[in-house]
């Protein structure tokens, strides 16, 4: 009985901690949806801020892809669409000619710059412990 009362309070914490992400992420969305992104177009925007990758201020995709959770596809579609508005851009990877680096366009470092203090604050709001 003890068993399976550990094994439910395991499951009903899953669930809780996927309901939180998914309202969080909502939140997110709908505070960025005026500036025109989403909360991955933020989040990958924010590690490029961030500048810690292997190549400094420019990110290989596989290196984006371990902090954000979306398919390989799906955030390769993400990437192209921020080049196309001009807020990150695409290179070639110096060691490894396969690979591609990705980096911010001064464009993309403002407007992180300026949703920064919009993002934050929904994160505050949602993840607060009590």
């Amino acid at each position: 009985m003890a068993a399976k009362q550990a094994e439910q309070a395991l499951v009903d914490r899953w669930r809780a901690v996927r309901a939180l992400h998914a309202r969080t992420q909502c939140e997110i969305d709908r505070a960025l949806h005026g500036h025109g992104l989403c909360a991955s177009d933020f989040e990958v925007l924010d590690i490029l801020a961030e500048g810690t990758g292997s190549g400094g201020c420019s990110y290989r995709v596989q290196e984006i892809s371990e902090s954000v959770h979306l398919s390989q596809s799906a955030l390769s579609r993400l990437i192209a669409r921020l080049e196309k508005e001009g807020l990150v851009e695409r290179g070639m990877c110096p060691e490894d000619r396969r690979g591609v680096r990705v980096s911010l366009t001064g464009k993309g470092r403002a407007l992180h710059g300026e949703m920064l203090p919009v993002q934050r604050p929904v994160l505050a709001r949602m993840l607060a412990d009590g």
